[in-house]
C-alpha cells in the first residue's frame, strides 16, 4: 500500500541524494528556515542500544495513540489508484521494478535459515502474510516462489483488483488468497500461523505502529520472519519526500506523506525489540529514475529493507539488560549492518 510510487517523485529523491551533499543544497535547506532540531526531537530522544527502556518510552507515546492500525485518510489516499496496481509504466511502476531488490531479498534470506526447500519452488511449504497488500504485486512473485500467500489490505478495490490479477494464472490461484481487513483482525482470529510477514511501504502509512508490530508477533509463529521496507525520518528525507515533492514542485499532491510518520531504523528496531523481535538486518535501498531500477545501498537516509525474527520468548528481548559501553563500541549500529543480497 503505497502512494509515493511515483516515478518523478522517486527521480527527484535519487537525484537529490547524489547532490543532496553540495553547497547548493545546504543554503537551499538554509532559505526554507525550517526549525530541523525541533523536528528530529522525537527521534534524538531514541538511545536504542544504551537506553533502551527511556527509548521505547517515549516510542510508545509517539506511535500508540490510537490502538488500530489502519488510518482512514490514509485508506482514502489510495482509493483513486486501486485499478492502476498492474501498469507497469504508470504510478506504480518503481513498485513493480523494486520486486528486482525485494523478492530475492526476502527468498535468499528464508533460504539461509533452512536448508530443506524444493527446487523450483523454493518457499514451497511456507506460509506468508502480505500486509498492505494492495493489488498483488508482491504476493505474486512470492506465490511464484511456492510459498502460500494470504493478502490483506483495508481496501476493498485494491483486493478486487488483485483478485482479477491472480485469476489469469490458475496456479497462483490456488496459492494465493486475499481478504480485505485489517492486521489487528488477522490477529484477532490467528494465533501463530504465518512463517513470515511481509509490509512492503506499508509502515509510514499506519495509524499505529507499536499496535502493528505487536499483531506480527502475536500472528508470527515462534522464530518466524518480519520483513519491512519503508522510508527513514531524516532531515533529507523531509526536505525531498515533503517540501521539494509536495509544497513545492507538487510531483504528488500536498498531504500525501506526514514525516512524523516516517521512522529510522534505529527507533523501528527499538519498537521491534521491545515487542519480542531481533532485528537481523537493514539495508539501504535506492531508486534510479534513469534506468528505472533499485539497488542496494549502504545509506539509510532515504529508504531502507529490514528483516527481524520473532524471538522464542519475548521475555528475552523486554528483560534484557542494556549492553555496555564495550559492547556499543563493538557494535555501534546495527542499522547500517547489510547483508548479502
Amino acid at each position: 500500500m503505497s502512494y509515493k510510487g511515483l516515478s518523478h517523485y522517486r527521480g527527484t529523491l535519487w537525484l537529490f541524494h547524489q547532490f543532496g551533499q553540495s553547497s547548493e543544497m545546504h543554503s537551499w535547506v538554509l532559505c526554507e528556515n525550517y526549525n530541523w532540531k525541533t523536528r528530529l526531537q522525537s527521534s534524538s530522544t531514541f538511545g536504542c542500544l544504551s537506553e533502551m527502556k527511556n527509548g521505547m518510552s517515549a516510542a510508545r507515546r509517539l506511535f500508540s495513540a490510537s490502538h488500530t492500525t489502519v488510518d482512514p485518510k490514509e485508506v482514502k489516499k489510495f482509493q483513486l489508484l486501486a485499478h492502476k496496481w498492474w501498469d507497469e509504466q504508470g504510478e506504480y511502476a518503481p513498485l513493480h521494478s523494486m520486486n528486482d531488490i525485494r523478492v530475492p531479498f526476502v527468498r535468499d534470506t528464508l533460504l539461509n535459515l533452512s536448508s530443506d526447500h524444493q527446487l523450483g519452488s523454493p518457499l514451497s511449504g511456507i506460509k506468508i502474510l502480505d500486509v498492505g497488500c494492495g493489488g498483488g504485486l508482491l504476493s505474486e512473485p512470492l506465490g511464484r516462489l511456492g510459498a502460500s500467500v494470504t493478502g490483506i489490505d483495508p481496501l476493498e478495490d485494491n483486493i478486487r483488483t488483485a483478485e482479477q490479477h491472480k485469476s489469469f494464472d490458475p496456479d497462483l490461484d490456488k496459492r494465493i488468497q486475499y481478504k480485505s481487513c485489517s492486521l489487528e483482525e488477522i490477529a484477532e482470529e490467528s494465533t501463530e500461523t504465518f512463517d513470515v510477514i511481509v509490509a512492503s511501504e506499508v509502515v509510514e502509512h499506519v495509524a499505529d505502529l507499536e499496535t502493528f508490530i505487536s499483531c506480527c508477533y502475536q500472528v508470527l509463529k515462534p522464530e518466524g520472519s518480519l520483513f519491512i521496507t519503508t522510508l527513514s525520518k531524516t532531515q533529507l528525507s523531509y526536505v525531498l519526500g515533503i517540501v521539494v515533492a509536495e509544497k513545492i514542485m507538487g510531483i504528488v499532491p500536498d498531504g500525501t506523506h506526514n514525516w512524523e510518520k516516517f521512522i529510522t531504523p534505529e527507533e523501528l528496531e527499538c519498537l521491534l525489540e521491545s515487542n519480542g523481535f531481533l532485528v537481523k538486518a537493514v539495508n539501504g535501498m535506492l531508486y534510479n529514475p534513469f534506468s528505472g531500477s533499485w539497488s542496494w545501498i549502504e545509506s539509510t537516509s532515504i529508504n531502507y529493507a529490514l528483516h527481524a525474527m520473532k524471538s522464542k520468548a519475548q521475555e528475552q528481548s523486554s528483560s534484557r539488560e542494556p549492553p555496555s559501553e564495550a559492547e556499543e563500541e563493538q557494535h555501534p549500529a546495527r542499522a547500517n549492518t547489510r547483508t548479502a543480497v
